[in-house]
């Protein structure tokens, strides 16, 4: 695939990712607190896909460990808020296997993924595990997302959701920086207002 169409692609993600913001964002503000909207989730799910091939095309590990763990707590909201189950079911199947099967695929090729992801020369390691560390922090915020609704039977947004997003955002602009990734520059540079605007309006809220 030509360089432009992976860009494609992954521009493709981020757009996912900044519609759920902005839409997330407006009905917060006509609430006049945080919201946690289907279309949000939904966004969510289709930007991960895209981004999770986006990262493999790409050869970089950091893109694909966050991926996987939120990726699996996306599911979890849209079933609390009863959209999951109204998916047909070999769309369920295939949307949910679609991790499990990259998982196998890079343990079959363990070689290969060793040496084109971890062992990529144009990522060395001390950035590697600086771009990880950021999606980990960013990956984190869905854990606790998780944990907060989980506890309360329905899905959440919390403030400490949005503060931790905010933290992990700067990380992996960083990382973007040094990759000269502009996917990944302006796809997270977006974010940054809707985070702190959802941080005002849950402190307010309180």
């Amino acid at each position: 695939m030509s360089s432009i169409a992976v860009y494609a692609l992954g521009f493709l993600a981020q757009g996912f990712f900044s519609a759920r913001m902005l839409i997330q964002w407006i009905m917060s503000e006509r609430a006049r607190k945080i919201v946690s909207p289907n279309i949000y989730w939904i966004c969510s799910l289709a930007g991960s896909i895209l981004l999770f091939i986006y990262g493999w095309l790409r050869n970089d590990f950091s893109i694909i460990f966050g991926q996987f763990i939120s990726y699996y707590i996306y599911i979890w909201n849209l079933n609390i808020k009863g959209v999951w189950p109204r998916i047909p079911v070999i769309f369920r199947v295939a949307i949910f296997a679609l991790p499990l099967a990259a998982l196998c695929v890079m343990f079959s090729q363990a070689t290969y993924f060793i040496q084109h992801f971890l062992h990529n020369s144009q990522v060395p390691l001390w950035l590697l595990v600086f771009g990880s560390a950021g999606q980990f922090i960013f990956t984190i915020r869905f854990i606790y997302q998780w944990y907060y609704s989980y506890r309360r039977h329905a899905s959440y947004l919390p403030v400490g959701f949005w503060i931790i997003s905010l933290v992990g955002s700067g990380i992996i602009v960083a990382y973007g920086v040094f990759r000269l990734d502009p996917v990944l520059i302006i796809g997270q540079s977006v974010g940054f207002i809707t985070y702190t605007r959802n941080i005002m309006l849950g402190v307010k809220k309180k």
